[in-house]
């Protein structure tokens, strides 16, 4: 897989609350708005393959969250759910204040939720790879400590990332390998499609990802956040949640949270992870598509 395969995307960039964020734009200018946002610790252009199919019928625009790819880092790392929401608020206003659809990944889907929730005219779909958050009884399970002791917990985990810093890698070859020992489903080619766009030299003649660590830092800081349930609440267009069958998230139809929605469809990919995009990714176009066209 490579980028003259691909096509190339046109690189722009946006201003937030005092960063500079990066986004890609796949052209199509005056198609209908397609926002891709991509889980934590990726970046824009793990979207690439599939970005390129939907830019047939859609503008696809898919930003670098703060913190990753070629966006700026976050000042004192801030990166709760709410430090990203006027970021997104901001590239919708770059790009004309237009209606948009959002399909997004994980952290990018808790994100997309939080946005759609305040800003329920701006978006006319909805399509979240496994991006609600905690299911509930993780959060039981968080919640048998009280609020004092999760931030003390959290105050010790930043800490101890400042301390640490981030991985580094002798080689390309090496994070490639990391990556795919972490998620085992992951096909070669895109592993070093998403390492050939996510590393970055340090300069000691070894490799970083581009992310800043800290962004592993901000789970705890999210116990004083919105009550869940009522974000989804007020979303108000169609919702696609889609789900891995061999991923350890929680399925939202099973667990009880796809009630809160007032259109939401569940759907299961079979024999896919937590990526399930990248696992199956032609199952995933197709309830995509499908949707997409309702």
């Amino acid at each position: 897989m490579s980028d003259v395969e691909l096509g190339t995307p046109q690189s722009r960039f946006y201003h937030s609350r005092g960063l500079r964020l990066h986004y890609l734009d796949w052209g199509n200018t005056g198609a209908p708005l397609l926002v891709l946002l991509h889980g934590g610790l990726e970046h824009a252009r793990v979207w690439d393959p599939l970005a390129q199919q939907l830019s047939a019928d859609w503008q696809v625009v898919v930003p670098d969250l703060r913190g990753h790819g070629d966006s700026d880092w976050s000042t004192g790392g801030a990166y709760a759910i709410p430090d990203f929401v006027p970021d997104i608020a901001a590239l919708v206003a770059a790009l004309g204040n237009r209606p948009a659809t959002l399909v997004a990944h994980s952290l990018g889907g808790n994100i997309a939720i939080h946005y759609t929730a305040l800003f329920p005219e701006c978006v006319t779909r909805l399509c979240v790879i496994e991006g609600l958050g905690f299911s509930p009884e993780a959060r039981a399970k968080r919640d048998e400590k009280s609020r004092r002791q999760q931030l003390r917990e959290w105050v010790d985990k930043v800490r101890e990332l400042d301390q640490r810093g981030p991985s580094r890698y002798p080689s390309v070859a090496a994070a490639v390998q990391r990556l795919m020992e972490h998620d085992p489903r992951l096909h070669r080619e895109l592993a070093e499609y998403v390492c050939h766009h996510g590393l970055k030299p340090t300069g000691d003649r070894q490799w970083r990802w581009k992310y800043d660590h800290r962004i592993r830092g901000s789970g705890a800081a999210e116990v004083a956040s919105v009550e869940p349930a009522d974000l989804w609440q007020a979303i108000e267009c169609p919702v696609l949640l889609m789900y891995g069958a061999e991923s350890w998230a929680s399925n939202p139809q099973q667990d009880g949270r796809a009630r809160h929605f007032a259109q939401a469809k569940v759907v299961t990919i079979e024999k896919a992870g937590h990526n399930l995009h990248h696992h199956q990714p032609e199952a995933f176009m197709a309830h995509l598509r499908g949707f997409l066209a309702e």
